[in-house]
């Protein structure tokens, strides 16, 4: 009973570390600003913009070209939407018990806050302003909130941590852009996938499958004409070994289309270039007029502009059979053609650094600059020579170590031929994308599912089989041999300070920051199933390798290196090679001889009072 006692007070520690980190945006804080999202008012006067690491809103007058006024907020931002009268703001704030604030736009004070879920995210208004619609991104699920009374309507569960959802013009549906692959990562498939909700009976009518490897997902957005839904992701070439990047052979960063009105897919093109990757592709806007798409691409702090009529003509050729291109001959040929775009997308320069949030007034574009606290503008219209600027949003901070380390954490430009940066496999603050990965640290053709890189430098050693000796020195291995870069010293050295700085998530396991009543019968049997004599209680690492039997392929017989179980329930799919789906499948389905845990003769009921103990971690 002692020992279980210290474990909990660790736990608690632990969670108490991690409320001050509970957003996905902010690991690093010190004096920042970090603007993240934007949403502009509906006569294009003002601009809302959140400040993930300060805490607030700021009004952007456009016309004067200047902060008007500064909101301060109970939370980190993460999403913002204004009503159609413009009179309130609804601002997502991240936490394990998440809050709405609900923003008079007049006064610019806090009126209410709405109960929502953990990290709550891209909140969606109904067209007839009564209904809110929350991704809430760790419970897994969306909540419908009555704005009236701030009562929930009701939750809907969706694929796997939503970030972003979009409505149509009559309120009928809405799209849930689902951040990273669920289920298991062994299979010959793995993707995200865009949840489609009937907002009349709260309930999903059908989920859209994106391309094998698609993973990241940031954004989504409705054409103006409702015709079209557009989602900003990754798609991952995880199947081949890591070779070599030109041709994208690793990661490629794409744009799906999807038919709104028929709830279907309709194809995925490339935003890169045949030899210069344009990688992290963030948020999607079309211009009023429906004419562009334009598209924020983080890792190398540029705006892509495509023509949409033109995709639209291609894409209607090519399904028609026609030939569009030298690689392209039918419809599956679309998301592996880095020439589909060519003379259909512009790509153009920002001066600012790590552009993420984006609104458009008439053709200018305007781009939440993450890293350099300032707001870029640029005119997307053709006929304008193209000349980004960027205006301060604040004065200039030092920037720190740890801050210069998240920076380059997501910067492709330190890649070559840009075509990644260290996020693209590690999205949402350095954790994992459900994908296994052939690296070529432990040999050729046994694929790893991807860690989180949470407390790595405090667990070594690194790599799934321990192949690096500590952190540092894979994270100058992941420069040479994952960028193909040479980089200086004190590049490595920054990311590892922001890799330090993480901290973990509370888990939505919990009760109130507390051990639910079930989880702490299953500390008991985490302590009587042996698990602690390998997952010690505080790090939950021995720190040492073990055969526990799993290993299959040319990894048989092969020892492993003990991971944390710190956020573990972040961290699906498990096992090696992302096998396990759930915490259940491995307790039960993958456990040889009882060495993983003593677990054969439980009953259900104990199964599950030990896995949400694991999970609550």
């Amino acid at each position: 009973m002692k020992r279980i006692a210290a474990m909990t007070r660790v736990l608690t520690l632990i969670v108490l570390c991690g409320v001050a980190f509970a957003g996905q945006v902010a690991p690093v804080s010190g004096d920042y600003l970090s603007p993240l999202e934007i949403v502009a008012d509906s006569a294009g006067r003002h601009l809302y913009i959140t400040e993930a690491t300060a805490k607030q809103v700021v009004v952007f007058d456009v016309e004067a070209g200047k902060v008007s006024k500064t909101i301060s907020l109970p939370g980190e931002p993460t999403g913002l939407v204004l009503t159609p009268d413009d009179s309130k703001l609804y601002v997502t704030c991240a936490g394990p018990g998440g809050r709405v604030a609900v923003v008079n736009v007049r006064t610019g004070k806090v009126t209410k806050r709405l109960t929502a879920g953990h990290t709550p995210c891209a909140p969606a208004l109904s067209p007839d302003a009564k209904t809110l619609y929350v991704c809430n991104q760790f419970n897994n699920n969306i909540s419908a909130l009555d704005l009236a009374s701030g009562k929930r309507l009701a939750t809907v569960a969706v694929h796997r941590e939503p970030i972003a959802a979009a409505i149509t013009a009559d309120g009928d549906l809405l799209f849930v852009a689902n951040h990273v692959p669920a289920g298991a990562s062994d299979a010959d498939y793995t993707a995200a996938e865009i949840s489609v909700i009937d907002t009349a009976a709260n309930e999903i009518v059908t989920s859209i499958r994106l391309p094998n490897g698609s993973t990241a997902l940031r954004d989504i957005t409705i054409s103006p004409d409702g015709k079209h839904a557009y989602v900003t992701h990754i798609l991952a070439r995880y199947q081949l070994p890591t070779t070599q990047l030109e041709r994208g052979w690793m990661n490629t960063n794409a744009l799906t289309i999807i038919d709104v009105p028929n709830k279907k897919y309709l194809n995925t093109v490339l935003l890169d270039d045949i030899d210069l990757g344009a990688a992290n592709p963030w948020s999607v806007a079309c211009t009023p007029d429906g004419k562009y798409i334009c598209v924020t691409t983080a890792g190398t702090h540029e705006l892509s502009v495509i023509d949409r009529s033109k995709l639209h003509d291609r894409l209607a050729r090519v399904a028609a059979g026609e030939k569009v291109s030298g690689a392209t001959t039918s419809v599956e040929d679309v998301p592996n053609d880095l020439a589909f775009l060519v003379e259909v997308k512009r790509r153009l320069k920002l001066t600012g650094n790590g552009p993420r949030g984006l609104a458009v007034i008439g053709t200018k574009a305007y781009v939440a600059e993450y890293f350099t606290d300032s707001l870029g503008i640029v005119d997307v219209h053709l006929d304008v020579r193209p000349k980004a600027e960027s205006v301060a949003l604040g004065p200039k901070e030092p920037v720190t170590t740890a801050r210069k380390g998240e920076r380059l954490f997501h910067d492709a430009t330190i890649c070559f031929q840009m075509w990644q940066s260290c996020s693209s496999c590690h999205p949402g603050a350095a954790r994992v994308d459900g994908l296994n990965w052939d690296l070529l640290n432990d040999g050729l053709g046994n694929p790893k599912n991807t860690k989180s890189l949470l407390l790595a430098h405090k667990t070594p050693p690194a790599m799934v089989m321990g192949a690096r000796a500590d952190a540092e020195t894979a994270v100058r291995s992941g420069i040479r041999h994952i960028q193909f870069a040479v980089r200086p010293e004190e590049d490595a050295a920054a990311i590892d300070e922001y890799l330090k700085k993480l901290r973990p998530v509370p888990s939505p396991y919990l009760v109130k920051g507390k051990l639910s009543a079930r989880a702490r019968r299953g500390g008991k049997l985490f302590e009587s199933a042996g698990c602690a004599s390998c997952h010690t209680p505080g790090l939950y690492t021995d720190m040492k390798k073990h055969d526990l039997g799993t290993a299959k392929g040319l990894d048989k017989g092969k020892a492993f290196d003990t991971p944390t179980l710190i956020e573990v329930w972040r961290t699906a799919p498990y096992l090696y090679d992302g096998r396990a789906k759930t915490m259940v499948d491995v307790l039960k389905k993958h456990n040889p001889a009882d060495k993983h845990g003593r677990t054969s003769e439980m009953t259900d009921r104990q199964i599950k009072d030990l896995v949400e103990f694991v999970l609550s971690l």
